[in-house]
């Protein structure tokens, strides 16, 4: 089991990095909420992983924090139907702290707004999660922690929408917060993509 890496920081998109550990280059799935913390290219960076093993793929997951790490194993192993892709689809999608939130108060509709997630997937977390996520009962409560929440899923849907209709995967990330910079946190996912499609190139 490879359960960190600790190494030089060779390149960085947002669902992407490699890290070369003493010549070896290692590719690492993360989310976004790591690639926002990320060293510049050529710094020194240091991930927690989780390796998944399957017949025809090795494939790591890399974390910055262990709250990260933890909550990404909790939904591969707790919540049915979810896997290592979707797993790391909500943690891109939300906060670890804003992800505890929502499952504490019930909030579904808040899950669902996270790409990838359905409503029914959305009650399972909540019905499978609830007693098993640490801090839940601890002075937050979803309505503060709510915006956060679906800012980060605006997010994500933007920069999906935005490679979709060709843009890379940095460059679309970087759109997507400048814009979010002009027009708000609030503003809808429609308004994000144009605003990223009218900008100057």
């Amino acid at each position: 089991m490879i359960t960190f890496l600790h190494g030089k920081l060779c390149e960085a998109l947002p669902t992407t990095v490699t890290v070369d550990v003493h010549g070896v280059g290692y590719e690492v799935l993360i989310p976004l909420s790591s690639f926002d913390r990320l060293p510049p290219v050529g710094g020194e960076i240091h991930l927690l992983t989780h390796l998944a093993v399957r017949e025809d793929a090795h494939t790591l997951y890399g974390f910055l924090t262990t709250g990260e790490r933890e909550l990404f194993r909790l939904l591969i192993h707790t919540v049915s139907g979810i896997g290592p892709k979707l797993a790391l689809n909500v943690l891109s999608g939300t906060t670890v702290t804003g992800f505890c939130a929502a499952v504490a108060a019930g909030d579904v509709k808040a899950l669902s707004a996270i790409s990838g997630v359905g409503r029914k997937t959305a009650e399972r977390m909540v019905m499978e999660l609830r007693d098993k996520l640490p801090g839940l009962a601890a002075g937050s409560t979803g309505p503060a922690t709510k915006p956060a929440l679906m800012a980060d899923a605006r997010l994500n849907d933007a920069v999906l929408a935005l490679t979709a209709l060709g843009f890379k995967a940095a460059e679309a990330h970087d759109a997507v917060r400048g814009a979010m910079a002009l027009l708000g946190e609030t503003a809808p996912v429609e308004q994000l993509v144009r605003a990223c499609l009218k900008r100057p190139v």
